[in-house]
Formats: C-alpha cells, structure tokens, sequence
C-alpha cells in the first residue's frame, strides 16, 4: 500500500495540515485575550519603568505644547484598583455588547419562529435552472443575516436544490458556503454583524476623537458593492471551475434525505420547494410586517417632530439620530417579522412562546458573553496603559515616513486580517485585538474608523471557508459526505480554495477602487478621516 492510499479520507495534507496543526494547538479565543492580557501587564511595566512616551498630535497640554502620552503601568495602585472596583462597569460598558444583545432578542424570534428557514428555502427553491447559482449565492449572502440557520438550513438545502435539477449536489452547497461564510460582511442590509464591529470600532476611535459616534451604517454602500461584485465571482468559480471537477452526480452516493431532522425550529422539510399554505400565509404576514416597520420608521424621520432626525446639527450630522436608532430598528424588525410568521404557522402561540424564544436566543449567547468579559477587559487594560494610543502614534509616524500609498496600506491590513483569520475564527475576537491598533493609527494618518473596519470586513471573510478551524467547517464536511463519502477536509478546503482567492482578489481590487475614487463607505461615512482641531 502508497503512502497516499494508507492516507485516510478526512487527513488534511500539505499545508492544510499544517494550518489544523498549529490552529488546533492554539487555546480558546477566551484564553487568547487571557494571555494577551498579561503580556499588556508584562509590556505596560517594562514601558512604564523605560518611560516610553509619545505626543498627541492633536491635544495640547496647559502650556499649549503637545500633551505627552506616558505608558502607564497596569500593576499601579490606581490601575489594579480600577480594574477590581470597576469589573462590571467594564463589562456591561463593552460597546458591542448592548448591540449585539438587542438585535439577537429579535433575531432569536425570527429564527426560532421558522421565518429564516422558510424565507430562505422559498427563494431558493423556487429559481430557474438558468440562474440557479447566483440565486443560491445571494440568498446565502443574504442569509448570513440568520447566522446559525444559514448554515444549518441554507447550505444543505442548497445540495438538495442542486440535485433536484440535475446538478452535483456538492457544487451547490459550496456555493452556499461562499456566499454565507466567504461573503460573510456582503450584504444589502446592515445586520447584526454590522452592530458588533462598529461597537469595538467605537471603543478604539475614541482613543483619538472622543466625540466620535458610531453608525452602524458607515459600511453599508461597501458591503452592497462586496455583494454586486462578490455575486458574478461566485457564480463564475462554481459553474467553470468547481462543478466540471467534481465526480459525475450519478455517482455521488448519498441522497441528503436526512440533513434537514431538527436542526432548528421550523426546519425545511427536504422536498422544500412545497410550503405549506400556512407558512406562504406566514411570509406574506412577515412582509407586511416589514413594510409596518419600514413606514414607521420613515415617519420618525419625516412626520412632525422627526424624532430620528437632528435639525439643528450641522447638515451631515442630522441624519445621526437615525443611524444610531437602526440598532433598534433590527430588533423591532426582526420581533414583528417572527412573531407575524409564527402566528400564521402555529410555531408562535402566544406572548409566552415570545419570551421563551427570546431567552433561548440570549441562552445561545453564553458563550459570546464569556468572550466579551475577556475582550472587554483586554481593549480596557490596552487603554488605560497608553500602550494603544503610543503604538498607533508611532506607527502613523512610520506609515507616513514609508510614504506608501493609502490602498497599499489597506491592502497589507486585508492581507494581515485574512492570514490570522487562518487561526482565530471569530470576527468580533480578531477586531478586538487588532482594532485597538490599527483604527486610530490610521485616523492619524487621515483614514477613517470606517474605512479600516471595511478593510478589516475584506479580509475576515475571504479564508473563512479553507481553514478547518472554521466551527462550521466539520459541519460543512458532513453535509458534503451525505453526498459522497469519500469527501475528506482536504477535499473540501481544495473546492473551496478557488473561491476564498477570487473573493480575496475582488475585495481587494474593490478596496483599492474605493479609496481611488474617494467613494462613500455608508450614509456620511467616507474614505478620510479630519483629525479634530485641524
């Protein structure tokens, strides 16, 4: 026997194995900020006692001279008693937090209601052969939205769609797989994810402009033009590159009959291209509550008093208010939504089916909870030793001597973000330790916060879908072995591959046009960034 046939089918080799190996050596992204913690107390006292300083280019001491920035040992009286007296307040205080908690109530609704799973498996099943992949790759763009029921529900109903017409059913949900995980910031809405970024881009710009406020929609024209240019790439790479190369269908050996038992609530039934009349009834009452939220909104904007609009702010800071509300709005959006649906289906009988989805939802959480507690308290203690905000002095110092272009800068930051995304999955713990960095030392250099978190949005999702540390990954391996059960990891990374390089050179040609062309990120959010007072 070879030593590639005594290989076994689910052994990564090259360096897939090498990325499983070392990924799987490192601890829980918890643990990460754990370590990290301390090497910022190690570093906090070694610059304290070597008196490492640095001086704000835009504040002025009493003197009128710069203020001089001094690193601050952690291990301080004042410091090691702020950090024990006020534990709480820095966790409850942890800007993504309240986002995230508020949208994920509504959300939980949506999902746990059936609405996701039955929005999502009408608009794929009901598309023409012709145009069957760009349908299943926006749908699952879209999706995304719904976090774990697009991956649960989506993608392997994409197999199942794909074989239904005739098609290799892996091609299908690689295609899902790209649009929910490769274009995981692509979208034509803001969304939860959104909420979660903005937050800790919040927490590092006002280390530079304290009067900094977050909008949620500062990316939204970016992530519109990920989903335009995202969409064709997609399609392109699973119907002349992926699809040709996989095994003819007739001899996949699995028939995906079982991939949809009691994955979430009101799951779709395998042959999902019937809904029930109560769920079209259900969607139709979910649309209609929709536009209800929709209208009410347009009249907190334009009816009397315009609640959501600031008339007596300067004209680009009017509109303030309205983005500061779409936290809310989500909420309420997805609230009414799940709750319309899941009165028509029967899933929502009650106000007391409500307030259990809801408490499942934050029960789901219980682990992005602990992972806030440890990110809250690293971003904190980076702060209040002056570390961050003497890094980023000096490094806007070096990127300006370097004198390299704007989108050469943007374009190593995507390169940075896409090779540790290789080793730490999670979105919000990456932006949490680079954010504190890499945003304000930008903006001293003229970048806006919403620019670097546009970049950072590039490379987060371009190698999402080849690294086997992915959670979703394994799960993704299993929906694919329904279908042909010599599909190993070093299958699914090699499908994959293609994909994560086109949707990595795509975001950043778009990037590089972006900043080229000076074009807005979101409403009132642009390419540069003022620095205050200049």
């Amino acid at each position: 026997m070879t030593q590639e046939n005594a290989r076994q089918p689910n052994q990564p080799a090259g360096l897939l194995a090498w990325i499983e190996r070392t990924g799987n050596r490192l601890p829980d992204p918890v643990f990460i900020f754990l370590w990290c913690i301390l090497a910022v107390v190690i570093i906090s006292v070694i610059a304290a006692m070597a008196g490492v300083s640095a001086a704000h280019p835009t504040q002025l001491d009493g003197a009128g001279n710069p203020l001089i920035i001094e690193a601050q040992s952690l291990l301080s009286a004042t410091n090691v008693r702020r950090l024990l007296v006020e534990m709480p307040a820095t966790f409850a205080g942890f800007y993504p937090l309240g986002f995230v908690l508020v949208v994920m109530l509504g959300a939980g609704v949506a999902e746990r209601s059936g609405l996701f799973a039955a929005a999502m498996s009408s608009a794929v099943s009901k598309a023409p052969q012709a145009i069957l992949t760009p349908t299943v790759a926006l749908v699952a763009m879209l999706g995304n939205l719904a976090t774990d029921a697009a991956y649960v529900v989506l993608i392997p109903l994409a197999g199942v769609v794909f074989a239904a017409a005739g098609r290799h059913p892996i091609a299908g949900i690689a295609a899902a797989f790209a649009g929910v995980s490769g274009g995981f910031s692509a979208n034509l809405v803001v969304g939860p994810l959104d909420a979660l970024l903005f937050g800790i881009t919040e927490a590092s710009a006002e280390t530079i402009d304290a009067g900094w406020d977050v909008n949620i929609a500062g990316n939204w024209y970016f992530i519109v033009g990920m989903t335009v240019l995202f969409l064709p790439v997609i399609w392109l790479v699973t119907d002349r590159l992926i699809e040709p190369r996989l095994a003819p269908a007739d001899a996949a050996n699995g028939d995906g009959g079982d991939l949809f038992e009691s994955t979430t609530a009101g799951a779709v039934k395998t042959n999902a291209a019937d809904l029930s009349k109560a769920e079209k009834l259900g969607l139709k009452r979910a649309g209609l509550a929709a536009l209800g939220i929709v209208l009410c909104w347009a009249f907190l904007c334009l009816g009397p008093g315009t609640p959501l609009v600031d008339e007596s702010a300067a004209v680009e800071a009017r509109l303030n208010p309205l983005y500061q509300s779409l936290v809310a709005g989500f909420f309420l959006l997805f609230l009414a939504t799940g709750w319309a649906y899941g009165s028509a289906t029967g899933s929502i009988s009650g106000h007391r089916d409500i307030v259990r989805m809801m408490s499942e939802a934050m029960a789901d959480l219980g682990y992005y909870l602990v992972l806030a507690f440890a990110a809250a308290h690293f971003v904190a203690l980076f702060n209040w030793s002056n570390l961050g905000l003497i890094f980023a002095i000096g490094g806007a110092s070096a990127l300006e001597a370097s004198n390299l272009p704007l989108s050469v800068l943007l374009v190593l930051i995507i390169l940075l973000t896409g090779v540790i995304n290789l080793f730490v999955g999670s979105a919000s713990a990456k932006w949490a330790l680079l954010g504190p960095v890499l945003v304000p030392m930008l903006m001293l250099i003229g970048v806006s916060p919403e620019m670097s978190t546009a970049a950072y949005r590039v490379g987060d999702s371009a190698t999402n879908i080849i690294t086997p540390l992915m959670p979703y990954f394994p799960l993704i391996l299993i929906f694919c072995q329904r279908w042909q059960r010599n599909f190993g990891i070093g299958s699914l990374a090699a499908t994959m591959l293609p994909y994560s390089l086109w949707l990595l050179i795509t975001g950043l040609v778009m990037t590089i046009a972006w900043v080229i062309l000076g074009l807005p990120l979101g409403p009132g959010a642009s390419v540069g960034f003022m620095l205050p007072g200049s």
